[in-house]
């Protein structure tokens, strides 16, 4: 596996690993199964996994906490705060207070099994708090020595530089993939300026570049994609047609669809470092390969030629969820 550095000298693989699924929103979670694709993971070389506090209202970090603690030690821990929900419900309400950041992190401490959170992100901004008001609290845990890094999930590239004026944020965490390219505007140039590192999740557009979906598709029970916009069944029909100008250009290329869609992610630049998702050894094994695959200049411009072509119909959230994002 190949390394990257995120901002701050935080060395990690190329490609981490996304750990939500293996808690909820994704259909019934299995802890073996989850546990068997973390080993694989370690066996790979990956090095940086990425958790939340609400992701199974606690329990994938528990999780993460009970395997790494006998497994891997030193593998690069993210974590997350700020979103709250009640045991059992989907409903939520944002908080970013700097008492809930400080109890927040000694709850994920707890739950991890461990005395330092390596990079502990704000996940979601309160946009009635200001940022520079939680920067603060989290500074003053960085100079405790409870968390290592600070980092910042779906905020505008104003928020940014105001957050980083506070103190250095080491990675923004943001959805970004071939079918969600926004960034590119403003957020992806704004990192590179301020050396802030950029982690995309869903980079396979929650599987739907993967090419395993279409009109037809049912969806286990528990699966968010249910809700989204862009999986509804019509906008389905519509937007397989960026699947299958992936699908062309990954037979050229000897790979699967999902690996050219990683090795582009992975070609926007060395602080980029993608977290797909998996529960399933195959596809986290389909995953890591895609740090090996080159893509050219001219492979890379035919790609995003082709699907300038594709209009792509749905947002990646409801309603609801789009108003947490470029805060």
């Amino acid at each position: 596996m190949q390394k990257r550095t995120l901002s701050n000298s935080l060395d990690i693989s190329a490609i981490g690993l996304g750990c939500m699924g293996m808690s909820e929103f994704y259909g019934p979670r299995n802890d073996e199964d989850s546990r068997k694709v973390l080993h694989r993971a370690v066996d790979l070389g990956v090095t940086f996994f990425d958790t939340a506090d609400m992701y199974g209202s606690g329990h994938n970090e528990e999780l993460l906490g009970k395997f790494l603690d006998k497994n891997a030690p030193d593998i690069v821990l993210a974590t997350k705060f700020g979103i709250r929900r009640n045991p059992g419900q989907y409903a939520r309400s944002l908080d970013n207070s700097p008492a809930y950041a400080r109890a927040s992190c000694e709850a994920s401490l707890k739950r991890l099994g461990r005395e330092h959170i390596d990079l502990f992100y704000v996940h979601r901004l309160d946009q009635s708090q200001p940022v520079e008001e939680v920067m603060g609290e989290l500074s003053l845990l960085v100079g405790e020595g409870k968390i290592g890094h600070i980092g910042l999930c779906e905020v505008s590239t104003d928020t940014l530089r105001r957050a980083h004026a506070i103190h250095p944020v080491t990675a923004l965490q943001t959805e970004y993939s071939l079918w969600s390219r926004d960034v590119e505007e403003t957020i992806l140039p704004t990192c590179t300026e301020l050396g802030i590192g950029f982690v995309p999740y869903s980079p396979l557009g929650r599987g739907f570049l993967t090419g395993t979906f279409d009109k037809s598709t049912q969806f286990a029970e528990g699966d968010f994609r249910a809700g989204l916009p862009r999986f509804a069944p019509d906008n389905i029909e519509q937007n397989t047609g960026m699947v299958q100008v992936l699908q062309k250009l990954a037979q050229e290329k000897n790979c699967t669809p999902a690996q050219l869609a990683l090795a582009w992610v992975l070609s926007k630049g060395d602080n980029v470092v993608p977290i797909p998702g998996t529960r399933r050894i195959k596809y986290l094994e389909e995953n890591v390969a895609a740090s090996d695959l080159v893509l050219t200049s001219a492979e890379i411009q035919q790609l995003e030629g082709d699907l300038s072509n594709v209009e792509i119909k749905g947002q990646r959230y409801t309603e609801e969820g789009m108003k947490g994002v470029n805060a």
